[in-house]
């Protein structure tokens, strides 16, 4: 497709060029992509369907985690599909409309992951210092409008930005150096003023993510102030073990995302290719670990995946 640099001409079809420089080894780079898809399918549809038909798991702390894996599953397909079609097919080409959709579901499912686990560590704090209260505090009717505050908070933060887009000029280029459609990539090839645009990012990276981790943050301080005031050794291991997987979760959240984040800002000496792979990266692994260390480290998850994969 010819790329056109004319003044006034909008382009309305794109093309992702996929991990650019390393198109040679696309079929290689594809591995990795189809194994953590179909590990993260799997997994957190089983995860999904064990909590769903096991009234034992319907606790809020399994419920929270089956809204975990139900995002984990949404955000590998709202990538991994997209991605396998370039590196086989080659089908780089994808329309403005399905571009603003795909970024739309990757951002606002990744800010409703990052809401989950602060919920989830809300969780951690109530079970851990009030837990004679821990089952009259998250009834589920306070679950269910938690989980639409997250959802809508998402969804309500990432919606202006489709009118942020829709009203730029994409006459610089039609070729994005990625393997799917992302905010500022997309605004990068416009031919307007993006300070909006920036600035809006900035405002809800700031408001959801940055401000989720603060309160994760906070709320773990207050755990451990809590568990180490309690005089039992034993208390204290199964306290910080019932909070273990979560902080394994939260680390291979947020670590890959941060890495991300400060090499594309600082790392302009580096390739690419490179930039291109670690944004992957953040996206392919915590839905592809996230019900495997919730299946290893969950006693009562575990027990119920053995019952239905191995029982007669």
């Amino acid at each position: 497709m010819t790329t056109l640099n004319h003044t006034g001409v909008s382009h309305t079809v794109f093309r992702l060029l996929g991990v650019p420089g390393l198109e040679d080894q696309h079929v290689w780079i594809s591995i990795p992509f189809i194994i953590s898809y179909i590990i993260a399918l799997l997994g957190n549809s089983l995860l999904i369907f064990i909590i769903c038909t096991r009234h034992s798991l319907h606790e809020p702390m399994h419920l929270f985690l089956c809204m975990l894996a139900g995002a984990d599953i949404i955000l590998s397909t709202s990538t991994v599909p997209q991605a396998l079609a370039i590196f086989w097919f080659h089908a780089e080409e994808i329309s403005l409309n399905r571009c603003i959709t795909q970024l739309f579901f990757i951002h606002s499912t990744f800010i409703s992951e990052s809401g989950i686990l602060l919920v989830i560590a809300f969780d951690r704090y109530i079970a851990i210092c009030y837990p004679l209260r821990y089952t009259t505090i998250l009834t589920h009717s306070l679950i269910a409008k938690i989980g639409g505050t997250i959802f809508l908070r998402s969804y309500g933060t990432i919606f202006p930005i489709i009118f942020l887009l829709r009203r730029l000029t994409f006459c610089k280029s039609n070729i994005l150096l990625n393997t799917g459609c992302k905010h500022i990539v997309l605004a990068h090839v416009s031919c307007n003023d993006i300070q909006v645009n920036i600035w809006y990012g900035f405002f809800v990276l700031m408001s959801t993510v940055v401000l989720d981790i603060v309160l994760i943050f906070i709320s773990y301080v207050l755990i451990l102030h809590a568990v180490f005031r309690i005089p039992s050794q034993d208390a204290h291991h199964k306290a910080l073990n019932t909070c273990g997987s979560h902080v394994c979760v939260i680390i291979l959240f947020y670590g890959p995302g941060i890495f991300t984040t400060l090499t594309q800002r600082f790392g302009h000496h580096i390739a690419p290719h490179i930039h291109v792979l670690l944004a992957n990266v953040s996206i392919l692994v915590p839905p592809m670990m996230n019900p495997i260390i919730y299946g290893i480290k969950t006693k009562q998850i575990r027990d119920q995946v053995v019952h239905v994969l191995f029982a007669k």
